[in-house]
């Protein structure tokens, strides 16, 4: 823990001028606004520091724009990237005349989710591991118009470019999902990644290891260590910030678009969560792969509920183009100990029943991984509330499944828009218990279904003028 003297001492001694404010929008988005240090003092991390919300996607109509930034004491790190000596800290959001935490502020939903699950008496603590996947890019570009419509993506590592000439070619590029793991030089972004890991080491994230991903074209992964839920979801947001800014500062791009690439493995966000209670684990048991049936409820909370969670977890138009079968995409709403098309996986965790965790593997990186980590907590809690049964898991080869039997398991849906729908239909398990409101589910799906899929919905898709140019 750190107190805000800490803060303030560390200004004075390490001569740091500027102090970086972050916070995040409702889509996840970071957003930031930064001050001179003698700005800050004891009563920014109580009554915060005002800035005006209207401007805000999914916030405050201008009429009612005045907010504060209220900031945590336990976020501060050193701002790697900026000239200028710089501290960061991420805040939560406060409405300044009520002195009322914001209810639309993805970080109070979490805190609110956190409180939840300790008032339900289930447990005290939850732990989310998120392993978000991203592509490296070398060349991005993109552009709509009335008459126009295109996207150019371009890597080093594509596949797609073994007969380009490059002055010279070298040829080691993966193969179409042949990514997974490979040496230098086929690996050209070994030193890239390792960059990013130890950065990330720097600004106080609890770092494991970095590999490269299963797609051709620069597919990565780095890993961290599990956290508490709000602490999880503000290293995520910082990995995400860092991998960016590293690769930038290479002259490449990083996106964590699930299904930037046709025909190859798009990115997911595989991520693992468990239950504890006084110190003690309570996912460990004697079921099914070690699970106790407490895990086992989670489980069946999360799947019953996965149609409308997958509104939060898989946000975008684009996710439901990851969540296809034949990609290693994890498309059947079923659980399992070793099938990773399923969307839930039990790791092996050897005989430490403190290593005993779930991973849904449904999620992507373009979540907000607040509201993400609070719904697939609040739909795991009322799982075991309500008792309810996750059915046979699925050990099966899902490849060599009959079309009779495969037709039983349950899917994913295949667009947003039914995602969207379904959580119009199945959203009680977030509101009941005080985490999400009807305002935040409402406004949500209207976010979503307005600016993103009738968006898409109304402009021609360039495959569209080989179908149907001819007609």
């Amino acid at each position: 823990m750190t107190t805000p003297q800490e803060i303030l001492s560390m200004l004075g001694d390490e001569k740091i001028k500027m102090v970086d404010l972050k916070f995040v929008d409702m889509p996840g988005t970071w957003q930031h606004l930064t001050l001179y240090y003698n700005q800050i003092d004891e009563i920014s991390f109580t009554d915060g520091v005002p800035f005006d919300g209207s401007s805000i996607r999914g916030w405050k109509a201008i009429n009612e724009s005045d907010m504060a930034m209220v900031l945590d004491p336990n976020t501060a790190w050193i701002d790697p990237f900026m000239k200028e000596p710089t501290l960061s800290i991420i805040c939560y959001i406060k409405e300044p005349r009520t002195g009322e935490p914001y209810k639309r502020c993805p970080r109070v939903i979490a805190q609110k989710a956190m409180d939840y699950l300790v008032a339900s008496g289930i447990g005290d603590t939850v732990f989310f591991g998120p392993e978000a996947e991203f592509f490296i890019f070398d060349d991005v570009r993109f552009d709509q118009t009335a008459n126009a419509g295109f996207y150019y993506i371009d890597s080093i590592e594509g596949r797609w470019n073994t007969g380009r000439e490059e002055n010279p070619n070298l040829g080691y590029k993966p193969s179409f999902k042949g990514g997974y793991s490979p040496l230098p030089p086929i690996d050209n972004f070994h030193d890239i990644r390792t960059e990013m890991l130890l950065t990330m080491a720097d600004c106080g994230i609890p770092v494991e290891k970095q590999h490269h991903e299963v797609a051709t074209g620069g597919q990565c992964e780095l890993g961290f260590r599990f956290g508490k839920m709000l602490q999880a979801a503000d290293w995520l947001m910082t990995y995400k910030y860092i991998i960016k800014n590293v690769a930038r500062k290479y002259g490449h791009s990083a996106t964590f678009m699930p299904k930037p690439i046709f025909g190859d493995n798009g990115s997911g966000m595989h991520t693992h969560q468990s239950i504890w209670k006084n110190g003690q684990p309570l996912f460990a048991g004697d079921k099914y792969a070690g699970l106790s049936e407490t895990a086992l409820y989670y489980i069946g909370g999360i799947l019953h509920h996965a149609p409308a969670l997958l509104a939060l977890t898989n946000p975008s138009t684009n996710s439901y183009k990851r969540l296809v079968p034949g990609y290693e995409a994890p498309v059947n709403l079923a659980y399992s100990q070793g099938n990773r098309s399923a969307s839930i996986r039990i790791p092996l965790s050897g005989t430490n029943p403190k290593a005993k965790r779930l991973e849904f593997r449904c999620p992507d990186g373009t979540c907000n991984p607040y509201l993400a980590f609070a719904a697939m907590l609040c739909a795991g809690l009322d799982g075991i509330k309500n008792k309810i049964d996750p059915g046979d898991p699925l050990d099966e080869n899902i490849y060599e499944l009959t079309p009779e039997v495969l037709a039983q398991v349950p899917s994913t849906p295949g667009s947003l828009e039914l995602a969207l729908e379904a959580l119009g239909k199945d959203y009680k398990f977030l509101t009941e218990p005080g985490v999400f409101t009807e305002d935040i589910i409402e406004t949500w799906i209207n976010y979503k279904l307005h600016t993103e899929v009738n968006s898409i919905r109304l402009r021609p898709h360039p495959y569209e003028f080989s179908l149907y140019y001819d007609a």
